[in-house]
């Protein structure tokens, strides 16, 4: 009985001691939990809404036809509303499966062997696109959903000889793509289906002349059917130091 009541005056020691603490900030000061959110990074949102009247049209464009390209300089969310639209048409039933597609091209640096299967060695290549879909989907459902074939994630390389109906395709960094991949994988499109090429044509990782995707885009914005919606730096949502830097650089 003793030990019980000493422990019982522990527990009220403690409890008295801590109706003492004072607050790290006094009482109206600044905390974590008032301070301005649009300043912070941006919390998960079921239905994405457009931070700039050209990430409005994009997701219009999306909305209403079967072929769009997104051009713009990076942080401009091309990649990141695509796969949200992709989503979002997944979970509406109007297409049965999401196809990400893009090129295997190292940023100006020689990565060597990677070890592992195919899909490890292509992990470093198509994480981005995991990262976009792990924010929509959530860890546990995008494994499963990779595991049962309804997401796919593949290098363009393996793009030839497939038709892609009921389907929603994000090729995503087509500006490292030649005018005869991004025309191959254009001609992938089947019925029920849309696809949305998304690049920036000035920051190309390919030698000068290669990159297709300006000259694709030229040609196909003649066409009244597939928009070409295009991005600046003030659809930039990163950083704000990002789009002053793409000014200068």
């Amino acid at each position: 009985m003793a030990k019980r009541s000493a422990r019982s005056k522990s527990r009220d020691h403690a409890f008295s001691s801590a109706q003492n603490v004072h607050p790290l900030f006094p009482r109206g000061s600044w905390s974590p939990h008032q301070a301005d959110q649009d300043s912070r990074d941006r919390k998960y949102v079921k239905n994405v809404r457009a931070m700039s009247v050209a990430q409005q049209q994009l997701m219009d464009a999306i909305d209403e036809n079967s072929v769009v390209l997104a051009l713009g300089p990076a942080g401009t969310g091309k990649t990141y509303l695509a796969i949200a639209k992709a989503v979002e048409a997944l979970d509406s039933g109007k297409v049965s499966r999401i196809v990400l597609s893009r090129p295997a091209v190292e940023a100006g640096e020689s990565l060597g062997f990677l070890p592992g299967d195919l899909n490890e060695k292509l992990a470093p290549y198509l994480r981005p696109l995991y990262d976009a879909l792990t924010e929509r989907l959530g860890t546990k459902r995008l494994k499963a959903m990779l595991a049962d074939g309804i997401i796919e994630i593949a290098p363009v390389a393996y793009m030839r000889g497939r038709t892609l109906s009921e389907s929603f395709v994000v090729i995503d960094e087509a500006q490292n793509c030649t005018y005869t991949q991004i025309k191959m994988l254009l001609t992938r499109l089947g019925w029920r289906s849309t696809m949305v090429l998304t690049g920036d044509p000035d920051q190309t990782d390919l030698l000068p002349g290669i990159s297709g995707l300006d000259e694709i885009a030229r040609r196909l914005s003649s066409l009244p059917d597939i928009p070409v919606v295009r991005l600046s730096e003030g659809d930039i949502v990163r950083h704000p130091l990002v789009a002053s830097m793409l000014t200068v650089l």
